[in-house]
């Protein structure tokens, strides 16, 4: 199944670091794992981690859930000897950090053939460069990274995210314009159940398809807020029957509820059912 066709709704950093975590997370019901080699790992630790997390994507089997690598970036001292270690193990995608242009990601993309790329939006300039990043042939996902983008701008927290709106949004419309996975920052205060829900509506409307987390209990919030609601379902298949009955009867719309009906409708009300479809499917094979 193509990756814009699987459900990302909720995507789980783990340190490539830790086994037990590592290990865990095959029983959690994250749609993907993002097994981190940078950010949360310590400079001592990189190699041990680099080897452990090879050694375990050989032999461990993680079900359905996307299985994603973030290297170092090649302009660390570790970066070159992750792209070797990942040559020989084929992971469903790797997530290149700090992408601020196309020439970040072809300096990967020679190295992995086949292996679909994912970049980290979490620059100035790689917001800048998002329409021409994303048009990257072996271009897959982008994820925000919204904390060393706010850090990079200078910006202020807030709760409506005003600061960031700009940069999230070139983003995602980058990433539509050329088909790819769209998936939202991380909410760092993981017990505050109801900011994480806020945002994660807030990201919904947007148009993300998913949000990065970093602790196992955001994962039922994000997919209860990235999956269609049964509301959502129903009117789906209401539009879709109301506007098959109005064409058998030659007419190229149909009135729902006092509201109009086209084709773009219809459209949308398909791709909610698929998704809707997918995610099920998802959930039973991880039962």
């Amino acid at each position: 199944m193509d990756q814009r066709e699987r459900p990302t709704r909720s995507v789980l950093y783990i340190p490539g670091s830790k086994q037990r975590a590592m290990d865990k997370a095959r029983g959690l019901a994250a749609d993907a794992i993002i097994f981190d080699l940078e950010d949360a790992v310590a400079p001592d630790e990189k190699a041990n981690a680099r080897a452990l997390l090879a050694e375990t994507l050989r032999r461990a089997d993680y079900g359905p859930r996307l299985r994603i690598v973030r290297m170092n970036g090649l302009e660390t001292p570790w970066g070159a000897d992750d792209l070797s270690a990942l040559e020989g193990v084929v992971p469903d995608a790797v997530l290149i950090p700090k992408v601020s242009a196309p020439e970040d990601v072809e300096a990967v993309a020679g190295r992995l053939p086949g292996v679909p790329l994912w970049a980290m939006m979490e620059t100035p300039r790689g917001v800048l460069d998002a329409a021409a990043i994303a048009a990257h042939p072996r271009m897959a996902g982008f994820v925000m990274g919204t904390n060393d983008l706010a850090k990079e701008l200078g910006c202020r927290f807030r709760a409506d995210r005003l600061t960031l709106m700009s940069s999230l949004q070139t983003c995602l419309l980058a990433a539509r314009a050329e088909g790819l996975v769209a998936i939202d920052g991380v909410y760092n205060a993981f017990r505050d159940e109801d900011g994480l829900r806020a945002e994660c509506t807030q990201g919904r409307d947007l148009g993300f398809d998913g949000k990065t987390l970093i602790h196992p209990a955001q994962i039922e919030i994000a997919n209860a807020a990235f999956g269609p609601e049964p509301d959502e379902i129903a009117h789906a298949r209401r539009q879709i029957e109301a506007f098959e009955q109005a064409s058998a009867r030659g007419e190229g719309v149909a009135v729902l509820e006092g509201q109009i009906v086209e084709n773009l409708h219809v459209e949308t009300a398909r791709k909610t059912l698929a998704r809707a479809e997918a995610i099920a499917r998802l959930e039973e094979s991880v039962a």
